[in-house]
């Protein structure tokens, strides 16, 4: 198994990220694989497929670049560069250290990635430009409109992670993170299932980087590692769960969504990204379902989450029958 040895300052010191060109890459991950992770996923991968296969239809070079740069159990160095870990870094500031690259560089990745010489339509100096033109453009006609909400969804990610660090430690909030991914304990966190040499993250900077889609992988770079994974199901997922018209006639169908979305601890931003509803609009909501006794709340470090009460679980669970 691929596994880090991590000690106590490097975990101390990491940090959650959010990354438009992560996002970004792992859409592409999942237009190259053509498979979804959940429903949410599956209803964005109809809308644009299309649209990508025509794309590398009519760029058969840039076809053949991503069949070399991204290959089962291994992307190319240079096409999902580490995160820096600084705050509110542009989609086209991130881009830039792909779009730059060295020919020299890109050549050496995508050889050690084939085990070997790349095609000889490969060889050409112009491949990163190709590749960041590609996320580039996924970014522009897919995924820059909806990035207000996938950062919504993002965020919440990340507080329902420092929930789980707060109460459980380390153990719960990386356990499961995404595949192949689990804490072995005695400093050591396993990042894959595969048979890869040990790596030792002392005095390094540790970064994990929610993406809103199920394709998610780790990189390295100049002192900093990163993991990149999927957000939880729950929080990527569409519409969880229906509103009992009874629920809805009687607290109001907006508040209603509220009460069923608390069946475990979540906090304000988590709620305005699953319902869509705006942050003042929740915050009334819970005002009310706290003063009936229907919730309660409590502290999660820098967070309040908030969760149902024995009476809000009767009245949802009566009200659902």
């Amino acid at each position: 198994m691929g596994w880090w040895r991590i000690n106590t300052d490097t975990l101390a010191e990491s940090r959650f990220v959010v990354s438009a060109l992560a996002e970004t890459s792992s859409c592409l991950g999942t237009l190259d694989r053509g498979t979804a992770a959940h429903p949410g996923e599956r209803a964005w991968l109809d809308a644009h497929q299309a649209a990508y296969r025509a794309r590398l239809a009519g760029d058969p070079i840039t076809a053949l670049l991503l069949r070399a740069a991204m290959r089962p159990r291994w992307i190319a160095d240079f096409a999902t560069p580490t995160p820096t870990g600084e705050a509110d870094l542009g989609f086209h500031q991130e881009l830039a250290r792909i779009r730059e690259t060295p020919a020299d560089r890109v050549r050496t990745d995508l050889e050690f990635g084939l085990g070997g010489p790349v095609p000889r339509e490969l060889r050409r100096s112009d491949l990163a430009e190709r590749f960041a033109d590609l996320l580039e453009w996924i970014w522009t006609e897919m995924v820059r409109s909806d990035w207000a909400r996938r950062r919504r969804i993002i965020e919440a990610d990340v507080v329902a992670r420092t929930g789980q660090l707060t109460h459980g430690g380390w153990a719960a909030a990386l356990d499961a993170m995404r595949p192949g991914m689990r804490w072995l304990g005695e400093g050591r966190l396993q990042v894959n299932p595969y048979d890869y040499p040990p790596r030792d993250l002392s005095s390094v900077r540790l970064l994990f980087v929610p993406v809103t889609a199920g394709f998610g992988w780790v990189s390295w770079e100049a002192g900093r590692y990163a993991v990149i994974y999927p957000c939880s199901g729950a929080l990527a997922a569409p519409d969880p769960a229906p509103v009992p018209d009874a629920l809805g006639a009687l607290l109001g169908h907006a508040r209603a969504r509220v009460l069923m979305l608390l069946d475990a601890p979540k906090s304000t931003t988590q709620l305005v990204a699953l319902t869509g509803q705006g942050l003042g609009s929740v915050g009334r909501h819970l005002k009310v379902l706290l003063a009936a006794g229907l919730v309660r709340r409590r502290r999660a470090g820098r967070s309040v989450l908030y969760y149902r009460t024995a009476a809000g679980d009767v009245l949802v669970t009566a009200q659902a029958r």
